[in-house]
């Protein structure tokens, strides 16, 4: 399933122009199978592999001019969206695209809240893999065939509230929330991102406000409502 994004239609193959992708899975087996898709629709594309959040960091920081990020959610040291806000958050420019396992409607609503450019199943047979990558390349926001968004459910519009909050936090913001997430302390997190308290406190008061949460625990317990089992 496609639909129209607001902007036009860009054809990197009408072009000829290379295109650069930075695949985010944590399993071998499936960065092959995404890099064959991926060279079956842009046979002279560039493709970089990280499995784990920080390699994809790292790999951004060092060449920020990938075209799209093919992100696996459920990658160790994260749960629920952490990978996705944080890339969202760090890269606001780059087209972030889901390859999931994951199948719930609502899991699949909740990413696109928090700014996935596009969500594939990894269920998918290669030719519609294939499909759905040079869709999003094109400027379409692809999903699942059949996808039909959650019905109202208790909770649900302050679920997506949530969501969409979760992504007007700084890059620093979501790390001192993985952390807080973690249980670690104030003094804990400072030596980990290696600033002084001060700096902590002012970043978890600013989550707090933004959240719209009176507490730390507070704060932890509302994200943990749109974590998720990974399958």
């Amino acid at each position: 399933m496609t639909a129209r994004a607001s902007a036009p239609a860009f054809d990197y193959e009408a072009l000829s122009m290379p295109a650069n992708f930075l695949v985010v899975d944590d399993h071998p087996l499936f960065r092959d199978a995404l890099q064959l898709a991926i060279h079956s629709a842009f046979p002279e594309a560039r493709i970089v592999e990280a499995a784990s959040i920080a390699a994809a960091r790292a790999a951004l920081d060092q060449c920020p001019s990938f075209d799209l990020v093919l992100l696996d959610l459920t990658m160790p040291g994260t749960r629920g969206f952490d990978g996705l806000l944080e890339l969202r958050s760090s890269y606001p420019k780059l087209p972030v695209a889901i390859v999931s396992a994951q199948d719930d409607p609502r899991i699949i609503h909740e990413a696109m809240i928090c700014g996935a450019a596009g969500y594939i199943s990894k269920s998918v047979r290669k030719p519609e893999l294939t499909e759905a990558i040079r869709d999003v390349m094109n400027g379409l926001v692809y999903l699942p065939r059949g996808y039909e968004p959650p019905k109202a459910q208790p909770g649900g519009a302050a679920a997506d509230e949530l969501a969409t909050r979760l992504t007007t936090l700084t890059p620093q913001q979501h790390r001192v929330l993985q952390m807080l997430r973690q249980g670690l302390l104030n003094k804990q997190i400072a030596h980990e991102l290696g600033v002084g308290e001060t700096t902590v406190k002012a970043h978890v008061s600013e989550i707090l406000r933004k959240l719209n949460v009176a507490s730390r625990t507070q704060a932890v317990i509302e994200v943990a409502k749109l974590d998720f089992e990974a399958r």
